[in-house]
C-alpha cells in the first residue's frame, strides 16, 4: 500500500516536526492519504547498530530501491567526532547500554564497536537514500519574494584583502588517476611498505562494469608546509585566518586535515605538551573546543591551557564562530562548514569576525584545490563587478550526481591515513595494478567509485530538466583532472541519447567546463538575469546549491529537491540544517524557534502528487495544488519565522501555513468533498487567528525544556512545540 514516509532527525528540523507533522497528518488524512514516521536521527542511528532500535535507515535504503518510495527527508546531523561523543554519553545518561567511542581501536572488540560508529558519524544518511540523481532549484515563488523582498549582499570594500589559499598541488586534485572498468570485478586495496611488507587496506571491492575508480592522495608534508606558509601569511597581512572543510561529509579526510591546521596554529604548544595530550585521548582532530575541555584531568592541565591562550595571543588573528563565548574557527571541525561558510564570507563582503566580534578581512584557507577556484571565481567577480543584486539576478539550480554513492570523497571505508612510507595499489582480481601512488606515513589517501549507472541517469537528467526550463546545462567538469576526463568521455558518449538532432533549433544548450570557467560564465548570465544549470558531481552539489541560493535567496533552506529515484520511487528533501544548532540553542534559551519550514511545504507538494500516482488518488493532488497556492499566499504575506521575540516564530508559521491551506482546499472547485471537509476548519481557523497568535507568542521569552539534545522527550518536545491549546483542538479534532 502507498504511503508517504516522513522522517524524524535532529535540532530545529525534528522540533519543527513536532509541530508540523499534526497538520500533515490531519490534513493527509481527510484526503485519503497515509503518512508515517521513521526516526533516522543520530540517536535513533546508534541504537540501531547495537540492536536497542529499529533500523529505521536499512529499512528506508531498501525502499528507496524500489517503486513504491515516497520519502521526505528533512535534514539530519552529519555527526562529526565530537558530536558523535556527546550523543552516546547522552544516551548512557539516559540509561541505553551503548559502549564508549573507542578512539583507539587495538582490540578486535574495539574494533567491531569501533565499525558500528564509523556507520554513524559523518554523511551516513544520504548515501543510503539517494538511490537516484538531485534535482534542486529555487521555486518561482521564493525566487519572486527574494525579487521583491531582496536581502543584503555587501560589496566587498576598495583594497580587500580577503581572498582564498589552496595548496594547488601535491593534493587530492593534483595526484588524482583514474579509470574505468570493463568488466564487473571485485578489487582490492594495498599499502607495500618500504620494508617489503605488505598490508591490505580493503578487499572485497566489487565493481562494475562501466564503473569509475578514483584514487589519490593528499601528501602531507606538503600540507604542513602549505598551513605554516598560509599563517605566516595571515600574519603579515594581519588578516583573519580561517579554515573552511567538509568534516561531516568528508568525515574521515577533513577531520584529519582539520587536526594539523589545530596544529600548525599551535605548533610550539604541540611541540612541548604533544605527547601528554595524546596520551591523555585529547586529538586535535577534535578541534580546540575537545582538547581544551579535556585538560581539567590532564597533569599541568592549567599550564597547557596557558600555552594555548599565549599561543592565540601571539599567532595570527583567528576568525571566530562566537566571539562572545569564545569559540574559534579551530573550536569544533564540524562548526564551519565549507558549503555554508564560504557564502556567508562572500555575502557579508568577504568579512569574518574576530575576537572582538568586529568584522574584517580573512584569508579563507581551503587546502585541497579540487573546488577552491569556484569561490576565488565568485570573489573575484564580486570585488569587480559589485554584490550580486537579488532584486534582479537570474537563478543556478542544479543537477547533481550523487545515485548510489557516486563520489563520496573521503567519507567511506576507502579513506585511510597511511601508517608507514610505501606504495599504495589498488588491484584488480587478476592481480593487474589499476592505480597506484607512493605514500609517505600520515598521507591521506582515498579511493572513490561511480557507476555507470547514475551517470547516465544523470545525463539524462540534465538534458530532461534543460529541455523543460529552455535554460542552458553547464557540466561542471575538468578535462585536466582524472575523475573529470573519465567523466567528460561518458557524456559525450550518453549526450546523443537525449538530444535530438533539432535540439539547436530549439534553443537547447549544453556545455562542459571547468568549475572556475563554469563559475564565471554562470555569474556573467546571473548578473543579465539570466538563468543557468549547473550539471555537477556530488560534492560540488553540494557547494553549488549552498553557494548560489545564499547569493540569490538569502538561504539554502527554501530549496525545492526532488530526487527522482532510479527504481521509479521519489525522495524529497526538505533544504540545508547548517544553522539548525544555533536555533535550537535559542529555542532553550527564550522558547524560540527561527527555523523556517519552508522546505518542508515545497517537499510535500510533489510527495503528494507522487503518491496521487502511486496510489491512484486523485485526491491527493488536490492537496498538493492546494497547499502549492497556500505556500505562495504565505510568502506574499510574509508568515516566515521573524527574527526577534514578540515575532511569530515557526510555530506561527505552521499556522498561517495550516491556515492557508485550509482556506485553499474550501474554496477549490475539482474536489467537492474536501471543500465540504475544510470549510469548517477554514472557517475556525479564520475565527481564531488572534487567538491562536496570542498564545504562540505568549511562551516567548523564557526557557524551554525539551528533555534532551539528541534524544529529546517527546512529550517534552511536542508540549514545547504545540502551545496553543486552540490551534491542538482545531487539528486534533478535525
Amino acid at each position: 500500500m502507498a504511503k508517504i514516509i516522513y522522517t524524524h532527525t535532529d535540532e530545529a528540523p525534528l522540533l519543527a516536526t513536532y509541530s508540523f507533522l499534526p497538520i500533515v497528518s490531519a490534513y493527509a488524512g481527510k484526503a485519503g492519504v497515509e503518512v508515517e514516521t521513521r526516526d533516522i536521527s543520530v540517536a535513533a542511528r546508534i541504537l540501531a547498530q547495537f540492536g536497542l532500535a529499529h533500523d529505521a535507515l536499512g529499512e528506508l535504503g531498501e525502499l528507496a530501491k524500489t517503486p513504491a518510495a515516497n520519502i521526505i527527508k528533512l535534514p539530519n546531523i552529519s555527526a562529526s567526532i565530537p558530536q558523535l561523543k556527546a550523543a552516546i554519553k547522552e544516551l548512557q545518561d539516559k540509561g541505553f547500554a551503548v559502549p564508549d567511542y573507542p578512539d583507539e581501536a587495538t582490540t578486535p572488540e574495539q574494533q567491531e564497536i569501533r565499525a558500528k560508529y564509523d556507520k554513524v558519524k559523518g554523511s551516513a544518511v544520504n548515501p543510503v537514500l539517494r538511490e537516484g540523481n538531485s534535482d534542486r532549484r529555487a521555486p518561482a515563488s521564493v525566487k519572486n519574494y527574494a525579487k521583491t523582498h531582496p536581502h543584503t549582499n555587501k560589496p566587498f570594500q576598495d583594497g580587500s584583502a580577503t581572498r582564498v589559499a589552496t595548496m594547488g598541488a601535491h593534493d587530492f586534485r593534483s595526484n588524482e588517476k583514474s579509470v574505468t572498468l570493463a568488466a564487473d570485478d571485485t578489487l582490492a586495496i594495498v599499502l607495500e611498505t618500504a620494508d617489503g611488507s605488505t598490508r591490505v587496506l580493503k578487499e572485497g571491492l566489487d565493481v562494475l562494469a562501466g564503473e569509475v575508480v578514483d584514487a589519490t592522495v593528499l601528501q602531507v608534508a606538503d600540507l604542513k608546509a602549505f598551513l605554516a606558509n598560509a599563517l605566516a601569511t595571515a600574519k603579515a597581512e594581519d588578516v583573519l585566518f580561517s579554515v573552511h572543510l567538509k568534516a561531516t561529509m568528508m568525515k574521515v579526510s577533513d577531520p584529519i586535515i582539520f587536526g594539523h591546521v589545530v596544529k600548525a596554529y599551535f605548533a610550539d604548544v604541540f611541540a612541548t605538551y604533544g605527547d601528554r595530550l595524546a596520551a591523555a585521548g585529547l586529538s586535535a582532530n577534535d578541534g580546540l573546543g575537545a582538547i581544551l575541555s579535556g585538560l581539567d584531568a590532564v597533569e599541568n592541565g592549567a599550564e597547557i591551557k596557558a600555552a594555548f591562550e599565549a599561543a592565540l595571543a601571539a599567532g595570527p588573528r583567528l576568525s571566530y564562530v562566537n566571539s562572545d563565548k569564545g569559540i574559534t574557527n579551530l573550536h569544533v571541525p564540524s562548526d564551519v562548514i565549507v558549503d555554508a561558510s564560504m557564502p556567508a564570507l562572500i555575502r557579508n563582503g568577504g568579512k569574518l569576525w574576530g575576537a572582538d566580534g568586529g568584522e574584517d578581512d580573512t584569508l579563507a584557507v581551503i587546502p585541497d584545490s579540487s573546488y577552491a577556484g569556484v569561490y576565488q571565481a565568485v570573489i573575484d567577480d564580486v570585488k569587480k563587478n559589485g554584490p550580486l543584486d537579488p532584486a534582479t539576478i537570474g537563478s543556478v539550480p542544479n543537477v547533481g550526481l550523487m545515485a548510489q554513492a557516486a563520489e563520496e570523497y573521503g567519507s567511506h571505508d576507502k579513506t585511510f591515513e597511511i601508517p608507514a612510507a610505501g606504495t599504495v595499489r589498488v588491484v584488480a582480481g587478476n592481480g593487474d595494478v589499476l592505480l597506484e601512488h607512493d605514500v609517505e606515513a600520515g598521507d591521506i589517501w582515498r579511493a572513490c567509485q561511480t557507476k555507470d549507472i547514475p551517470i547516465r541517469d544523470w545525463v539524462k537528467l540534465a538534458v530532461d530538466r534543460a529541455r523543460a526550463s529552455q535554460t542552458p546545462a553547464i557540466f561542471w567538469l575538468d578535462e585536466t583532472r582524472a575523475h573529470d576526463a573519465e567523466l567528460i568521455k561518458k557524456v559525450n558518449a550518453y549526450l546523443p541519447e537525449h538530444t535530438a538532432a533539432d535540439d539547436k533549433g530549439t534553443g537547447l544548450e549544453i556545455q562542459i567546463l571547468a568549475p572556475s570557467l563554469a563559475t564565471a560564465y554562470s555569474l556573467e548570465r546571473m548578473r543579465r538575469g539570466q538563468d543557468t544549470i549547473s550539471v555537477t558531481g556530488n560534492v560540488l552539489r553540494d557547494y553549488n546549491t549552498d553557494l548560489f541560493p545564499i547569493l540569490e535567496v538569502g538561504t539554502s533552506a527554501k530549496m525545492l529537491s526532488i530526487v527522482p529515484l532510479i527504481a521509479g520511487g521519489g525522495l524529497f528533501e526538505t533544504g540545508a540544517g547548517g544553522s539548525a544548532p544555533k536555533h535550537v540553542q535559542q529555542l532553550v534559551a527564550e522558547d524560540y524557534l527561527r527555523w523556517d519550514s519552508l522546505g518542508e511545504f515545497f517537499a510535500l507538494v510533489p510527495s503528494l502528487e507522487k503518491y496521487a500516482d502511486q496510489a491512484g488518488v486523485p485526491a491527493a493532488a488536490v492537496l498538493a495544488a492546494a497547499l502549492d497556492r497556500a505556500t505562495g499566499r504565505f510568502l506574499e504575506n510574509d508568515r516566515s519565522p521573524g527574527r526577534r521575540l514578540g515575532t511569530i516564530d515557526n510555530r506561527g508559521s505552521h499556522f498561517y501555513l495550516a491556515l492557508y491551506w485550509a482556506q485553499e482546499l474550501a474554496e477549490q472547485t475539482e474536489d467537492a468533498a474536501l471543500a465540504e471537509a475544510f470549510g469548517p476548519l477554514a472557517a475556525s481557523l479564520t475565527a481564531a487567528e488572534e487567538t491562536i497568535v496570542g498564545e504562540l507568542l505568549e511562551v516567548q521569552g523564557k526557557p524551554a525544556d525539551i528533555g534532551g539534545y539528541y534524544y529529546l522527550d517527546a512529550d517534552k518536545a511536542a508540549a514545547v512545540m504545540r502551545p496553543s491549546a486552540t490551534l491542538n483542538a482545531a487539528i486534533d479534532g478535525f
